[in-house]
């Protein structure tokens, strides 16, 4: 078995969730069509303005979604995990993409074209349900972080990132948070100056909260981190 036959093997086993809605000529279609991509670390995935041409599902590595803002500075909207789908939504609303993607990590990718998925929606009742479940989790998801990082204060803000990011990747068996951001990043997620993102990390370091070793988050009390996530 050569390595892009692997690597199918594998996307089929890990899109299961989508695989078990498929009849076996539907699966087919998929494997004839479907390909995987490899970005390498912050390498972009697509760009604000291209012309939404693929469904994709993340299998390996980590991604980010954003849009920059006033004064050039990034705005993270969504954070993407093994197994998620994303960069479907501009074309069924028939715009170019909104936001820009890009990899946080060395990232696999299956790239699933989008008029194969229109036509198998057309088909199969499921396989379409399955999908506005999907994107309606996501919306979601992604309102609630609007009002919460506009309306929250700063110490608010980054603790519900970082809550946020303990929910999406896990902790690692020392407590570290399993996803390694620059400061940036962190300002980014959080709606917030780089500088001030450095201050309040400061500041849960001083109060026990976390520690910090480079780019590792180190979680030492989660329960006070949700409460000052919840309290705003």
């Amino acid at each position: 078995m050569n390595k892009s036959e692997k690597e199918m093997l594998d996307f089929s086993s890990s899109l299961a969730d989508v695989w078990r809605l498929l009849s076996e000529q539907e699966r087919n279609l998929l494997r004839q069509n479907a390909f995987i991509r490899h970005f390498k670390k912050n390498q972009k995935i697509y760009s604000v303005s291209e012309e939404p041409k693929y469904l994709m599902c993340l299998l390996q590595g980590k991604v980010k979604i954003y849009k920059e803002g006033i004064g050039g500075r990034n705005q993270i909207i969504r954070i993407i995990k093994p197994i998620q789908y994303f960069a479907y939504r501009a074309y069924y609303a028939n715009e170019n993409y909104l936001t820009d993607a890009a990899a946080f990590e060395p990232s696999t990718v299956c790239m699933i074209p989008m008029t194969l998925v229109n036509s198998l929606f057309k088909e199969n009742f499921n396989l379409c349900m399955f999908f506005i479940r999907q994107l309606s989790t996501d919306l979601g998801i992604a309102e609630e972080r609007t009002v919460n990082l506009t309306q929250k204060h700063i110490r608010g803000r980054l603790a519900e990132s970082l809550i946020f990011l303990i929910d999406s990747y896990g902790l690692e068996d020392d407590n570290t948070i399993n996803i390694y951001l620059a400061r940036e990043d962190i300002a980014n997620l959080s709606n917030m100056t780089t500088s001030n993102a450095i201050r309040t990390l400061s500041t849960f370091v001083s109060e026990k909260l976390i520690a910090l070793d480079g780019r590792k988050i180190k979680v030492l009390d989660e329960e006070r981190l949700r409460k000052i996530s919840n309290l705003g």
